[in-house]
């Protein structure tokens, strides 16, 4: 299995993985001036490549926010996961919301998320009249306790 990436700017960068265990490959703004993501505000932010998963069509691109800038400074994903359809071709775009109190500003090859590689499964859809018996049932929200 191959991530073909396709430039669409010629100062994009290639995600990357930051160690060998990483699970995901760091994606990079690809900006021509900084953005200012201002206090409650959700921005768009062009990464300036395209992507496909060559190999197999059982898998999806998942874009999740990075830690460090979640946790300590409240910027993530607006969709809190964006999915990347093995379809789609068209140029990566994170979609950021900020969280906090401050504006943040971005710069052109920050790092500001990171692509997950997972499989899928699609199952046939059957209509059931009944489903199977578990020792939860239909116990909801804090049915399994604290």
């Amino acid at each position: 299995m191959k991530l073909l990436v396709k430039k669409l700017n010629d100062k994009a960068t290639m995600p990357q993985r930051q160690t060998e265990y990483s699970a995901g490959y760091d994606l990079c703004a690809c900006l021509d001036e900084p953005v200012t993501v201002k206090a409650g505000e959700t921005k768009k932010i062009p990464i300036g490549i395209s992507l496909e998963l060559e190999g197999t069509k059982e898998a999806v691109l998942l874009i999740h926010a990075r830690s460090s800038l979640a946790c300590k400074l409240g910027l993530a994903p607006a969709n809190c996961v964006g999915v990347v359809d093995w379809d789609y071709r068209g140029e990566i775009v994170v979609v950021l919301h900020n969280h906090s109190k401050n504006d943040y500003t971005i710069n052109h090859g920050d790092r500001i998320a990171q692509l997950v590689i997972t499989p899928i499964f699609t199952p046939e859809v059957e209509e059931a009249t009944e489903l199977s018996d578990t020792e939860r049932g239909a116990g909801g929200f804090g049915s399994t306790g604290k």
